[in-house]
């Protein structure tokens, strides 16, 4: 029997199991060529997560080599081990120092244009790694130049989440989006504000706090934020006088009065000739908005034989004739003509703002023509 089964087992089978490998040497590099430390842009203990992290496949592991052959301070983590604000049992070595978080959010950055996955995914990403910077920079207490310019690289990532989010706003999940982004971007601004205050205090020659003060006024536009305790007049009093006759914030500012008054034909105007690229991208996303108060102004003005036409309407309004016809049915104004002659009536009753309105694609004109 033994005799048959070895006739039956295959080649391999019958060969002696192969000799043990000699032990390796303690080290085989020459004695001229020390160890070269790797550079540690993570903690250890963050590191051996991230290990573990790549043989689990949790929603935070990406699975391109790109992102992972990168800047190991940004690699993703498993969504169950993800260091947040609440963390109680961060360590001291778990806190990544400045020039560490400088190199991260300059790598975080690059990776907003890319296209390789979609942009909430890219957002999501991005959006977790600049709160645990932000958060490496509360622990330490780091109030300086550098931190400050990680704060504005940080409000700048989600000004630009904010109008392209806006864009692709199609359901609930990327209106929570939109929200949270704002919600965080408000966050950072107030932050940003305090540590102007202790290091610029006495500084009257910086020019890019203008531009940031600015974007918390403009802020104010859309009717999707909490709104100050206070008002803004108040707080225009508390900022140094070289802020409040900055150009930035006199737009802001002649910006939101415009808005309140009805103004919308310098309203729109202003946008297209003295918005920053920044400040266009903050106010996008709420032009619509400020369109629809301008059709319920429009029709509350008038006389019903007085029609108002679509191609007047869109050239003050800055807006395609098409799109400005979908937000007019949206707001219940009832179209009347066909062609050029488009128009609707005033003191329409089926009129009423929509809770919700479908975002603008920009303004629609040249940035270069003049006013």
């Amino acid at each position: 029997m033994e005799a048959a089964a070895a006739a039956a087992a295959p080649p391999h089978k019958l060969l002696p199991p192969p000799p043990p490998r000699p032990p390796l040497p303690p080290d085989s590099r020459p004695a001229s060529q020390p160890a070269t430390p790797r550079r540690s842009w993570a903690p250890a203990p963050t590191c051996a997560q991230r290990r573990r992290g790549r043989r689990g496949s949790g929603c935070g592991t990406w699975r391109c080599s790109s992102w992972w052959g990168a800047t190991p301070a940004a690699r993703p983590l498993p969504s169950q081990s993800r260091r947040t604000i609440s963390s109680t049992s961060v360590q001291a070595s778990d806190i990544r120092p400045l020039p560490v978080l400088r190199e991260t959010m300059d790598y975080l950055l690059n990776l907003l244009n890319s296209s390789e996955y979609p942009f909430d995914v890219v957002h999501d990403f991005i959006f977790d790694r600049t709160r645990s910077v932000r958060q490496d920079l509360s622990i330490q207490n780091l109030v300086n130049d550098q931190a400050i310019h990680i704060y504005e690289d940080v409000i700048k990532f989600h000004i630009l989440s904010h109008q392209r989010l806006a864009r692709s706003c199609k359901d609930s999940d990327a209106s929570s989006l939109c929200y949270l982004n704002t919600e965080q971007l408000m966050k950072c601004l107030l932050s940003l504000f305090d540590m102007y205050h202790i290091v610029h205090k006495n500084d009257s020659h910086n020019t890019r706090k203008a531009e940031y003060y600015s974007f918390f006024v403009l802020l104010h536009l859309g009717c999707k934020i909490p709104r100050m305790a206070d008002s803004l007049s108040l707080w225009y009093s508390q900022l140094p006088a070289s802020v409040v006759r900055s150009k930035e914030m006199i737009f802001a500012k002649t910006i939101l009065r415009c808005y309140h008054l009805g103004n919308f034909k310098r309203f729109f105007c202003m946008i297209a000739a003295d918005a920053s690229d920044l400040q266009l991208c903050l106010v996008e996303p709420f032009l619509n908005e400020v369109r629809a108060r301008a059709l319920m102004y429009f029709n509350h003005s008038g006389y019903k034989p007085q029609h108002h036409p679509l191609t007047h309407l869109s050239e003050i309004l800055m807006i395609e004739e098409l799109e400005l016809e979908n937000l007019c049915s949206i707001c219940g104004l009832e179209i009347s003509g066909s062609g050029d002659t488009k128009s609707f009536a005033p003191k329409q009753t089926s009129f009423s703002l929509p809770s919700s309105i479908s975002h603008s694609s920009g303004l629609h004109i040249s940035r270069e023509t003049e006013s």
